[in-house]
């Protein structure tokens, strides 16, 4: 499908894309750019055909396909090697979970010359690093890819690209990605850094140690929450208009719930429990997810 493809940034994600792309045989070459040094490691272990490179320099023109999946602070860093070593015939894309600030970047940073289709695989965990990549990560998960009317045919070709790593793809623009992921995404996340941060708070103010009591709820929360910090960071804040509007809502209906229980609105509260079920249902009817509570991992 393309002869070289470069992978900027190899952790879980990207990864998981090296281990795709070679077992589906989608490039005669794969080159990896990845600094850190045990991820390194971890990567030459992968396979003996991967092909580490120590600089985005002029060889990175060679590349018909090259996919960033770094943290998005580091993104304006890499086009500039982008602007100065690409030529046009070179599809870039990246895995970050915001698109308008990064559609802003694309604008005012990226050669006009070169064509970036922004995508985004709805897929992974809060593991972090290439020894937690999966080739199988994006079996039937969606992948978004932001629309683009002026590059139709390399957008064809990028689709194709995920539908053979296994993914359903969806288009939408990037104003209505985020405000869409600001509720299924990131909100939750930061709903599980903040109960985390609570406990410890109630902890240290009780003096008792309630972590060592946590059930399934605790534990389930927690298990997102041990996500990437960077990459949950640039999230937060690159999102931040949407995060805001979503949070008020939340913290709307979180007082709503509160008066719900102190004055024992029985009706009330439990048909809002039930609707939750049912949502619940309709996630796992889509196959987003499984309906173990542990998500089907054993610890």
């Amino acid at each position: 499908m393309f002869k070289n493809i470069l992978i900027i940034g190899c952790g879980m994600i990207g990864s998981s894309i090296l281990r795709g792309a070679i077992s589906q045989k989608l490039c005669k070459s794969i080159f990896v750019f990845e600094k850190n040094a045990n991820y390194k490691k971890q990567i030459k272990k992968i396979n003996k055909k991967i092909i580490l490179i120590k600089k985005l320099d002029k060889e990175i023109n060679k590349m018909d396909l090259i996919i960033i999946s770094t943290p998005m602070s580091e993104y304006e860093k890499i086009i500039l090697n982008l602007n100065k070593n690409l030529s046009s015939k070179t599809l870039i894309t990246d895995v970050g979970s915001t698109r308008a600030n990064v559609a802003k970047l694309i604008k005012e940073k990226l050669s006009k010359k070169l064509n970036w289709i922004m995508s985004h695989p709805i897929s992974g965990s809060e593991a972090s690093g290439p020894k937690y990549g999966s080739k199988n990560l994006f079996k039937n998960k969606w992948c978004i890819l932001i629309k683009n009317k002026k590059k139709k045919l390399i957008e064809k070709k990028l689709s194709r690209f995920w539908k053979k790593l296994g993914s359903n793809i969806l288009f939408m623009n990037e104003e209505e990605h985020d405000k869409i992921f600001a509720v299924t995404s990131h909100l939750p996340h930061l709903i599980a850094y903040n109960l985390i941060k609570t406990s410890q708070d109630f902890q240290k103010t009780n003096k008792k140690n309630i972590i060592k009591y946590s059930a399934g709820g605790l534990r389930d929360f927690s298990r997102i929450a041990a996500s990437n910090e960077i990459m949950w960071r640039d999230v937060f804040f690159n999102n931040s208009k949407n995060m805001s509007k979503i949070i008020d809502l939340f913290i709307k209906n979180l007082k709503n719930f509160k008066i719900d229980i102190n004055k024992k609105r029985n009706s009330l509260l439990l048909n809002k429990l039930k609707k939750s079920k049912r949502v619940r249902q309709q996630i796992l009817s889509l196959k987003q997810d499984i309906s173990k509570p542990d998500f089907g991992r054993e610890n």
